[in-house]
């Protein structure tokens, strides 16, 4: 199990779960048999998704959140997803999908991630059982340049309910400071922005893009080997504004333990199931360092802050 870091250099933060951490983190993971005993919150369950859902209660959850393999070759450390035609994907979707959306209360919101390829896809799937809301852009800038195509630097995030006349959103727990670069007056006083030390800021309300996330790396303490990991600040704006302190969260591919970890940070409760073990261990380690440990890079004083701020960041402290 112990990952190799020869390769790694000093400040490399990565997170990695040696062969003698084992025992005290399988603590924390639990398996299909023990699911089949008894639904509890605040669990990984190390299964099969599709093995789950029915010995998960239905209109339980206030929000799910879901990662799904895209329709695309991948390998998650010897799990591996093919690409398929559109139809054949959508099929494996609503495998799955339908029987998610029955575990999501009445006044529930889900979100679901997705690229370009598959987005259609996952939009036609969604509006079969839930009423899509919006459509978030995320500008997720890494990676090289591709020679024969435009960098792929985007991906989606529907935002689902299932009534669109009763579901929770609190915008006011998900606003972006960002600087002021053309500050305006009136009567010599600052007009819908502030001067403090760090400089001149404005509270902005969130539109649906979002370009101030970074992907998780390598000088990043969340990081981990998982290839398609999101950061913990893009879940957090979406724990925050969909749920309350103390509701239930769903992540039905919780892959290294975002999910998990920010709603364990914000308050919240989690269910988080992962079929690579591996994945589950370096979740079980997250979560176990996020008991010391609840800030959120990029989230500090109850707001959001723009990339590469974090000088002003700590000024404002």
């Amino acid at each position: 199990m112990e990952e190799v870091r020869k390769h790694r250099g000093e400040r490399n933060r990565t997170l990695t779960v040696a062969d003698e951490e084992i025992p005290s983190l399988e603590r924390f993971i639990f398996s299909l048999d023990e699911l089949k005993a008894g639904y509890c919150d605040n669990r990984i369950f190390n299964a099969d998704l599709l093995d789950c859902l029915d010995f998960i209660p239905d209109e339980y959850f206030d929000l799910i959140i879901i990662d799904p393999p895209y329709n695309l070759d991948k390998d998650f450390h010897g799990k591996r997803f093919s690409a398929m035609a559109s139809d054949a994907y959508e099929d494996y979707l609503r495998s799955w999908f339908y029987k998610l959306c029955d575990k999501l209360k009445k006044n529930g919101s889900l979100y679901i991630c997705s690229d370009w390829k598959c987005t259609a896809s996952m939009q036609r799937v969604i509006e079969e059982r839930l009423t899509v809301v919006n459509r978030i852009t995320w500008q997720r800038e890494k990676g090289r340049g591709a020679k024969a195509n435009w960098k792929n630097s985007m991906e989606d995030i529907w935002f689902a309910v299932k009534n669109p006349k009763d579901y929770y959103f609190d915008v006011d727990a998900v606003m972006v400071k960002r600087r002021v670069l053309a500050p305006y007056k009136m009567d010599g006083k600052p007009k819908d922005w502030e001067e403090t030390e760090a400089g001149k800021f404005r509270l902005t309300y969130p539109s649906n893009f979002w370009d101030d996330i970074s992907v998780p790396f390598w000088s990043m303490a969340e990081n981990t080997d998982h290839p398609t990991q999101k950061p913990e600040k893009l879940y957090a704006k979406l724990i925050l504004a969909s749920s309350r302190p103390g509701d239930k969260i769903l992540d039905p591919f919780l892959g290294s333990g975002t999910a998990a970890v920010v709603a364990q940070k914000l308050g919240r409760n989690y269910c988080g199931i992962e079929i690579n073990r591996k994945y589950c261990l370096w979740s079980a380690k997250r979560l176990v360092k996020a008991q010391t440990d609840n800030t959120i890079q990029g989230y500090a004083n109850g707001v959001f802050w723009e990339r590469n701020s974090w000088v002003e960041q700590k000024k404002h402290q």
